[in-house]
């Protein structure tokens, strides 16, 4: 490339990516995946039926219904974390007590590889919280209030605007009085 050669167009590649990636840092993404993968094993474990050579191992259990209705409620917690960030807190826990509801109702968590999923998943979203918004970055020369500056620029919370103090201190404990508080029994 020399220095003449145009900037590369970012293409729609890049830009999807960027979008994604803005989604995906608004809401408690990584949460809702771990929870959502956490639900299929948990739900495929007990209707498997696994060959090993000439060998059926059915894993088939009396709680086939019960794993099913974790698993289906698992993944659509994953899924609702996803496009409903406020539920975080609700669904995180839901997720936790499913997660632990799966252990003796479905081989042990779907092998604990579900539990382990649906356990972390769920102490993610609640854990979770929305990011502050970007304000508006102040110019070079000013400063936002209550952000740097110099520091007599801000004024004490008991100063008052002809410049003079009056302590707020009702515990009698002042370096102005003489007490610091280490001598103040008896």
């Amino acid at each position: 490339m020399s220095a003449e050669t145009p900037a590369a167009d970012p293409g729609q590649f890049n830009v999807r990516r960027q979008q994604f990636r803005a989604w995906r840092g608004a809401r408690p993404f990584w949460a809702g995946l771990f929870v959502l993968l956490g639900g299929f094993p948990i739900m495929y474990f007990p209707y498997a039926h696994l060959q090993l050579g000439h060998l059926t191992l059915a894993m088939a259990t009396t709680a086939g219904a019960g794993s099913l209705i974790i698993g289906v409620l698992l993944v659509v917690l994953g899924i609702s974390l996803w496009f409903q960030k406020h539920v975080r807190t609700f669904a995180g826990v839901a997720a936790i007590l499913l997660a632990l509801v799966s252990l003796p109702v479905s081989n042990f968590g779907g092998f604990v590889l579900g539990f382990l999923f649906s356990l972390i998943g769920g102490a993610m979203a609640v854990a979770w919280a929305p990011g502050e918004p970007a304000g508006p970055e102040a110019g070079a020369g000013e400063a936002a209030p209550g952000m740097g500056g110099a520091p007599e620029a801000a004024s004490l919370p008991d100063q008052r605007t002809d410049g003079t103090y009056e302590p707020n201190d009702l515990s009698g404990t002042s370096p102005a009085n003489g007490a610091n508080g280490r001598h103040s029994a008896g």
